[in-house]
């Protein structure tokens, strides 16, 4: 059983994960989820993605993320929706042109994407920022965020500017502790 399942988990990360993405340690990919970057996408270390998510696009995933089931990481411009005479299905995609800034996304750590968000590229979530349920985030997220809704708004802070770097200081110490285990 155990080979088995071990074999089942490579194949599954084989078929999960596609071109452009460099995966760090002990990342969690749920079954039915795909990960793909027309250039590059880097996963931390720690990251957690739930089932049946869809991340397409070029950007990175900070160490210690948690991404729960049928969330989407897309590009907002995947598809030329201005090119006369062709129908959507035909118009020039984002592989076949040069990308920019709005073709990627960042992702900090410590975030914690909720069930069924989508997160469009072009922006920046801040390190330590939730991201509710069903949000739909078109514009950045300041570090230690809450946001929810569609288009996703501020909902409040994570914690207070004490906590923040009581938060901050609790995390550089276990990195610490952990990298000294691993040595």
């Amino acid at each position: 059983m155990g080979i088995v399942s071990s074999v089942g988990r490579r194949l599954w990360r084989t078929v999960a994960v596609g071109g452009g993405v460099e995966l760090g340690r002990r990342v969690h990919i749920g079954f039915g989820s795909r990960l793909w970057a027309p250039i590059s996408l880097v996963v931390g270390d720690d990251v957690y993605i739930g089932r049946y998510c869809t991340i397409e696009c070029s950007g990175s995933i900070g160490a210690g993320t948690l991404i729960a089931n049928n969330v989407g990481v897309v590009g907002r411009d995947d598809h030329d929706l201005h090119h006369v005479g062709t129908p959507i299905s035909l118009s020039p995609w984002i592989g076949q042109r040069a990308t920019g800034p709005r073709d990627r996304v960042f992702i900090g750590e410590d975030v914690w994407i909720g069930f069924g968000a989508v997160v469009l590229s072009g922006i920046e979530v801040g390190r330590g920022a939730i991201i509710a349920a069903g949000a739909v985030v078109t514009s950045d997220v300041r570090p230690y965020d809450m946001v929810g809704g569609s288009p996703a708004t501020v909902l409040g802070r994570r914690f207070t500017d004490d906590e923040i770097a009581s938060h901050e200081a609790a995390l550089a110490s276990t990195a610490r502790v952990s990298h000294g285990r691993r040595s």
